[in-house]
């Protein structure tokens, strides 16, 4: 069960200490090779597994089939600020559909100190919530990056998915109120459209 309105303010002020731990992890093992950034649009967004926090294993898109879903994409340390003002905008908003945030990690450490990583985001962050967050390693961790690109990593990548895995709307260039408001509707249209039923499920 993924994140949904109700959570964010958990979230929101919960999230911090255990981000300044991630930031110094991801600052040392993340995005050393640059992709050019990219619109991905229309594509399906790639077949990647993490483990959240709580210990669940996620396939994505797979395990999000059928409704609507946003994903939060952090590559370095100050995504973190970028993100939280998305999340503040959910907040605001009453976006109706779940999310999930993914700390993306690549690099040849990263499985080493994935242990550490993790216990040190599970400190920050209340145990209710740990269900949301969805690290990617490695592989996973590039295949994500070549979807995306890492140009200007401090903007968090935000993905809107639909029912079918592939992504109706996307942001890199950092969070505006503008863009929030956007999303919002792009996002209830999406949900809108489901059969009543599936509609249910997602809000």
């Amino acid at each position: 069960m993924m994140i949904k309105q109700n959570k964010v303010a958990s979230l929101f002020s919960d999230w911090k200490l255990g981000a300044a731990f991630f930031s110094l992890v991801v600052l040392a093992l993340g995005c050393a090779s640059r992709i050019s950034n990219r619109d991905p649009v229309g594509e399906r967004f790639p077949a990647v597994a993490g483990e959240a926090l709580d210990g669940k294993e996620w396939k994505i898109p797979g395990d999000l089939a059928g409704k609507p879903a946003i994903l939060m994409i952090g590559y370095v340390q100050d995504s973190q600020f970028d993100i939280d003002r998305w999340l503040l905008g959910f907040l605001q908003a009453e976006t109706p559909v779940p999310f999930l945030e993914l700390p993306t990690i690549k690099g040849l450490m990263a499985s080493a100190a994935k242990g550490s990583i993790d216990e040190g985001m599970r400190k920050g962050i209340p145990e209710e919530d740990w269900h949301a967050v969805v690290t990617l390693w490695s592989g996973d961790a590039k295949r994500v990056v070549a979807l995306t690109g890492n140009e200007r990593p401090r903007n968090a990548r935000v993905v809107l998915l639909d029912a079918d895995g592939r992504v109706a709307w996307f942001a890199d260039g950092g969070y505006s109120a503008r863009e929030m408001v956007d999303l919002d509707k792009k996002a209830r249209e999406l949900l809108a459209a489901l059969p009543n039923e599936d509609r249910e499920t997602s809000a």
